[in-house]
């Protein structure tokens, strides 16, 4: 057998994306390998990721506008895993996102958690719009392209329901916004509009025109209302929003300090702008303004200051996003049981020690009561993550008084038995498990370090590879309406 230093590992990813127009699934392979030398502690790193399968593009089944087919879901992503040559017992991480307008239907939540159960051993996230604009900026290629020239580079993914627009400066976010545009807005039947939806509503109520359902395919206000999203998505790049804009946004405004240089766009709506499928098919196919804001796009005197970049992937691009980039590699030298692992859909409280082992010993307790209200204010057993950060050096001493106080403050919890979960920042994970699991070993702690995660993000813990690490998937789970 070889050394830990010199093995390669591999484990499988699925993505799967349930958009307000379409869905796709993607499979990859990671390779992991140890990047210290072979007198250093572990550090195992993704070294290199390989898309095995790209599913076609489905559209998304809904058995009315405000209810998925879940049942259709669950066909089509087993159908797909067989002609890929995956069995769900293989996957080991990925993510499962919802996006777009479909994040608000009645089943949504129900419909991610059903497919935790058959898709998989692997994080499942719904993706808030924030974490859908990151998601995607790294599918298509922009953070990487910010990464490697230093440059703001702006994506904006734009599919059926909405646009989000996610910044990177030097690999990394500057910040975040969703508006309300997107293909399946304006939908057409027969030659008729057969569907508006509200912020269109809003936004034509606004303006004084006559859009209105019913009205003919070749309404005048049609075209100026791609072209006033269009010119909304320039004021947004350079942080000018209006008030009157506001109909269109869908939660904060832009959030980037500096000045955008490049720009990139992906999702469904970007097929026409790139002209990668014919514009009078797609018109035809998706009978919706998808054709029409992609025109207006190119044609907005606003976006022709920037740079434009093509992307690597168009409508795929949160999918693989969501298949290649959502996961993270604990530190080597953590305290977990196998027994207990998987552990899914955890909230995570930072507890910082401000560099000073007693700022941190004070927090603890009152830590754990806060986490407790906000993540379990019904005591029904929610379980979390108490997130060290802010670390100073710890000695064994100060290792010791951590773990004492953590074994008092588990009593807080409304069910003590559950596995006590810590993540730090620094490199501490397996001594202050151990150290616990010394001080109380019929009591379970899964202690997992190097990772870098917010207050307010949810976290999923793998299982335990041959290396001796776990895959960790950072998330955000909302469901918008």
């Amino acid at each position: 057998m070889k050394s830990l230093a010199s093995r390669e590992e591999t484990l499988l990813s699925a993505g799967i994306d349930i958009g307000t127009s379409t869905t796709k699934l993607v499979i990859s392979r990671f390779s992991l390998m140890n990047m210290a030398g072979g007198s250093h502690v572990p550090r195992i790193e993704i070294i290199d990721k390989e898309i095995l399968y790209r599913s076609p593009i489905f559209r998304t089944p809904l058995l009315s506008a405000t209810v998925i087919d879940m049942e259709a879901v669950d066909r089509l992503v087993k159908q797909e895993y067989e002609k890929a040559g995956v069995k769900p017992e293989q996957i080991q991480t990925g993510a499962v996102i919802i996006t777009g307008e479909t994040a608000t239907k009645q089943n949504a939540e129900e419909m991610v958690h059903h497919l935790s159960a058959v898709a998989g051993e692997f994080l499942v996230a719904t993706a808030g719009p924030d974490l859908e604009g990151m998601i995607a900026a790294k599918g298509s290629g922009a953070y990487d392209y910010s990464k490697k020239t230093g440059k703001a580079v702006a994506n904006i993914d734009i599919g059926g329901g909405t646009a989000n627009a996610a910044v990177y400066e030097n690999g990394k976010l500057s910040g975040t916004c969703t508006l309300h545009i997107g293909g399946r807005l304006i939908e057409f039947k027969e030659g008729k509009v057969s569907r508006l939806s509200v912020p269109v509503e809003r936004l034509v109520q606004q303006k004084g025109w006559t859009l209105a359902k019913g009205a003919a395919k070749d309404h005048p206000d049609i075209e100026k209302v791609a072209r006033y999203m269009a010119a909304v998505i320039g004021r947004m790049l350079d942080k000018s929003l209006t008030a009157e804009d506001e109909v269109l946004l869908l939660g904060h405004p832009p959030q980037w300090s500096g000045a955008v240089d490049a720009i990139v766009f992906s999702g469904g709506v970007s097929e026409c702008i790139y002209q990668a499928e014919d514009r009078q098919a797609a018109a035809e196919g998706y009978n919706d303004i998808g054709t029409a804001i992609a025109r207006a796009i190119q044609e907005e005197h606003s976006l022709q200051r920037y740079e434009w970049r093509e992307p690597d992937e168009t409508v795929r691009a949160t999918v693989l996003g969501a298949g290649t980039q959502t996961t993270n590699i604990s530190g080597a030298t953590i305290q977990v049981e196998s027994s207990q692992l998987p552990q899914k859909n955890l909230p995570v409280f930072e507890v910082s020690f401000e560099y000073e082992a007693s700022a941190g010993l004070e927090k603890l307790r009152s830590s754990m009561e806060e986490a407790i209200a906000v993540y379990d204010p019904g005591r029904e057993g929610q379980n979390f993550v108490l997130y060290f950060t802010h670390l100073p050096h710890l000695s064994f001493r100060d290792i010791q008084s951590v773990a004492k106080e953590l074994i008092q403050c588990r009593q807080l919890k409304p069910k003590p038995s559950q596995p006590l979960v810590i993540a730090l920042q620094s490199d501490h994970a397996k001594v202050l498990g151990q150290t616990f699991q010394a001080l109380k070993p019929e009591e379970s702690v899964l202690c997992i370090d190097q990772i870098e995660v917010e207050q307010g993000d949810y976290m999923d813990i793998g299982q335990v590879l041959d290396s001796g690490v776990v895959p960790v998937v950072i998330k955000t789970l909302t469901f918008h309406s």
